[in-house]
């Protein structure tokens, strides 16, 4: 990946417990999916495992492999929830990954590892991704004109760990309008240049593009409000511990993660950001 793997720790080595303070119980760090808009941020998140789950057609005897699988909560829900036998994980923070041991999940396996190193033993069924792409392009990248290139690259490496008609539920963050004043442009610098260095969301159009020649778009919808939703109700949890994380982390932690949070919020809102969720089959 282009984000490497002292910078993804960066990220998501922190502490488990300060991210536990204000996640959804199963610490998914990513776009939930509200269908009504009445749901708790956990009965959100899990909508979003089993839309993606469905995507990738995964039943009780499916091989699932999730990329960059985080703290292990899709991996939960699959062998909790879906019944999977056997369920695989990759990422890059070791923290995440000792959190997915923890758990002692049946059937489940985690491992330290970039996916451009990674050799499966054998083909799986079904692939899951959950909002990992984000750091594959640095934005330097990007203004060389390299980002379709790398996209396509991940869905052909992807491709090759599956047979011919096997389905990958996907989703990405999207980048789309740019602000206009220098304040949310500040804002946003500061969200990748601090919180996640080295990664850049990618854009629809470009993902469109990267996933030909190896896999078919079946299905794609976007959940823009559905994320600005979540890291609302994420920002509201995290101030109500903000005593308690300035006092076992500093003023500085708390600080920063208010600013992200809430040019999240405001990204999502004013459309500079977006959600993906797509159906891929394999061509």
């Amino acid at each position: 990946m282009t984000s490497t793997q002292s910078e993804i720790e960066v990220a998501y080595d922190i502490s488990n417990e300060f991210f536990n303070l204000w996640l959804d119980e199963n610490m998914h760090y990513t776009s939930a999916s509200y269908l009504t808009g009445d749901e708790t941020l956990e009965q959100a998140q899990i909508q979003k495992c089993k839309i993606l789950a469905d995507y990738a057609e995964a039943t009780e005897d499916s091989l699932v492999l999730d990329i960059g699988c985080g703290w292990g909560s899709n991996l939960e829900y699959l062998s909790r929830d879906r019944g999977l036998k056997r369920a695989h994980g990759i990422t890059l923070s070791t923290e995440q990954c000792n959190w997915i041991h923890a758990k002692g999940l049946d059937g489940v396996k985690a491992i330290v590892m970039d996916y451009k190193d990674y050799e499966p033993e054998e083909k799986y069924d079904a692939l899951i991704s959950i909002e990992m792409i984000d750091h594959l392009c640095s934005p330097a990248q990007s203004h060389k004109g390299m980002a379709i290139d790398i996209y396509r690259e991940y869905f052909r490496k992807t491709a090759s760990w599956v047979e011919r008609g096997s389905c990958f539920g996907f989703q990405a963050i999207l980048r789309n309008r740019i602000p206009r004043n220098r304040k949310d442009l500040s804002d946003l610098k500061f969200t990748a240049d601090v919180i996640f260095p080295g990664g850049l969301n990618p854009r629809l159009e470009e993902l469109i593009a990267a996933v030909n020649p190896y896999w078919e778009i079946e299905e794609l919808r976007t959940q823009r409000t559905c994320y600005g939703k979540t890291t609302g109700e994420w920002l509201r949890r995290m101030c109500m511990h903000e005593e308690t994380i300035r006092e076992r982390w500093g003023d500085k932690l708390f600080d920063d993660y208010h600013r992200y949070l809430d040019t999240c919020v405001r990204a999502f809102d004013a459309h500079w950001s977006s959600d993906v969720q797509m159906k891929l089959r394999k061509i």
